[in-house]
């Protein structure tokens, strides 16, 4: 199932992303487009408020020089599951946000960050194209964390997935 609300609020973030990492302002990213929109329209797509039409998206993407199914394949790793039975996390914010229900699971994020370590086999490295502070995790590592957590497996796995990396 698509949350539309979630995939439209990570492509805004994902366009925002490519703008800034170009070191451009709304307006000159305005400048490179073939057809001008106000700069309120731009903020919404940014937001990820108002949607934008595919002929729009590729205009964005182009201007950018981001090929647009490139765009959406980063959208997509970041909505969507990469793999079945997976959960990925953004370990920073672990550390950061998780309660104190989920201190078990803080205190393993942080160990693991401070190590460095690349993971194993119930908790791997996110997939290609995402950041080392990622982290997948499968079934069997989500029960029993769940349990060192004192937490039904469902409820840590909704907690995960609002740690989702952003």
């Amino acid at each position: 199932m698509i949350d539309a609300e979630r995939y439209q609020r990570v492509l805004g973030d994902e366009l925002r992303r490519l703008r800034r990492d170009r070191g451009w302002t709304r307006k000159e990213l305005n400048e490179h487009l073939q057809s001008e929109i106000s700069l309120q329209t731009l903020a919404t797509y940014e937001l990820g408020t108002r949607q934008c039409s595919v002929v729009r998206l590729v205009e964005l993407c182009v201007a950018m020089d981001e090929l647009p199914q490139d765009l959406l394949a980063k959208v997509h790793r970041r909505v969507f599951v990469e793999e079945p039975g997976r959960v990925r996390v953004d370990l920073r914010r672990v550390i950061a946000e998780a309660g104190p229900q989920l201190a078990p699971l803080r205190r393993w994020a942080e160990g693991r960050l401070r190590q460095g370590k690349a993971g194993n086999d119930s908790a791997a490295p996110a997939p290609s194209g995402t950041a080392a502070h990622e982290v997948s995790f499968d079934f069997a590592a989500l029960e029993r964390m769940a349990e060192l957590c004192g937490v039904p497996t469902a409820e840590l796995v909704g907690h995960l997935r609002n740690l989702a990396p952003a």
